[in-house]
């Protein structure tokens, strides 16, 4: 993969919806600045400078209710407007962004994309992500991965967030903003990279005591080869020729992997566990906790609450040495 951008809020991508954040807090910082020098201005000439009488309701309706109103008023519409174009809600107007803000019709349906716009489903899960992508509209079981999002570069793609258990938070810090991830809603929000590149995203919510090890990768990509590698995850795994990788194979079923997890064009067809289908193109292993190769692929599998205590996957201890290298390549080999 391409080299990873440092994840941080203050290197925001450019045109993307973290770049708009940054200059709104770049507008706040110095609305607030400005204003605190008006009231310390204030405050000091009313500590030394001579009484005036005439002027006192001039100084308090000017300085105290006009000045405030008129550069909050400002800074509300303009966080308003940035706010509006970060999520691309279809409101238009300041009262119904309000209402959103606080909740009000919460229960109102998602609005439908822009023509040629890209759906993505991300769910949050203890401590995961799972990543499906819409190739046919409302078909999300041919492309289906886990912890990891790929991107055409320069084009908005629409993500559909949701959860199966606790609360969580996407946050992709270069290039969005957070969003929370509740049981029993979707939120939406457009993603958007201008420039190719790998990015980190975290989960911004405390959802248990593997928190902080739920992580996930972005990476954008030009249009040609980000269609390459799509029609690669719709395609199903076949059965290996090779001897070693079929001994992996064969080890996979003989455990209790099948139970949870899914690799299209075998008969695993678990739902719990991520997608195995192509896990060996990913970046990385247990959203982000270890970088994937054979050998991590292996210490995984073998010994997955060393590594990640609490998770849902439990050690695999009935494996050979040659069985769980076997099993390990063969996975490195569904790309």
């Amino acid at each position: 993969m391409s080299e990873m951008r440092l994840p941080s809020a203050l290197h925001a991508a450019p045109g993307s919806g973290a770049e708009l954040l940054s200059e709104l807090g770049l507008v706040l910082y110095c609305g607030a600045g400005i204003i605190f020098i008006v009231v310390v201005a204030l405050a000091l000439h009313a500590t030394f400078a001579k009484p005036s009488p005439a002027g006192t309701r001039a100084w308090i309706v000017g300085g105290g209710i006009v000045f405030p109103l008129l550069t909050l008023f400002l800074l509300l519409n303009y966080t308003l407007a940035v706010g509006s174009a970060v999520a691309a809600l279809e409101s238009g107007t300041a009262l119904q962004l309000l209402l959103d803000c606080f909740g009000i019709d919460a229960q109102k349906r998602i609005p439908p994309p822009s023509p040629g716009t890209m759906r993505v489903h991300v769910i949050g899960k203890q401590w995961w992500w799972e990543v499906r992508y819409e190739i046919v509209r409302g078909d999300t079981s041919t492309a289906v991965l886990a912890n990891e999002l790929h991107l055409p570069v320069g084009e908005p793609v629409e993500l559909l967030l949701t959860t199966t258990d606790v609360i969580h938070s996407f946050w992709v810090p270069s290039l969005a903003g957070k969003v929370d991830m509740i049981p029993g809603r979707t939120n939406r929000l457009i993603l958007r990279a201008n420039t190719p590149g790998l990015y980190r995203g975290q989960c911004a919510e405390y959802c248990g005591g593997q928190h902080a090890l739920m992580a996930l990768y972005v990476k954008s990509q030009p249009r040609r080869e980000f269609e390459t590698w799509l029609q690669r995850q719709a395609r199903s795994v076949t059965r290996p020729d090779d001897a070693f990788l079929l001994a992996g194979y064969e080890a996979f079923f003989k455990g209790t992997c099948p139970d949870c997890h899914t690799v299209r064009g075998t008969p695993a067809t678990g739902k719990s566990g991520p997608d195995l289908t192509h896990v060996g193109s990913r970046y990385s292993l247990a959203a982000g906790t270890l970088r994937n190769h054979v050998g991590t692929m292996a210490g995984w599998i073998a010994g997955a609450q060393d590594i990640k205590p609490g998770n849902a996957m439990p050690d695999s201890e009935i494996y050979t040495g040659r069985e769980l290298r076997a099993l390990a390549a063969w996975l490195g080999s569904l790309e």
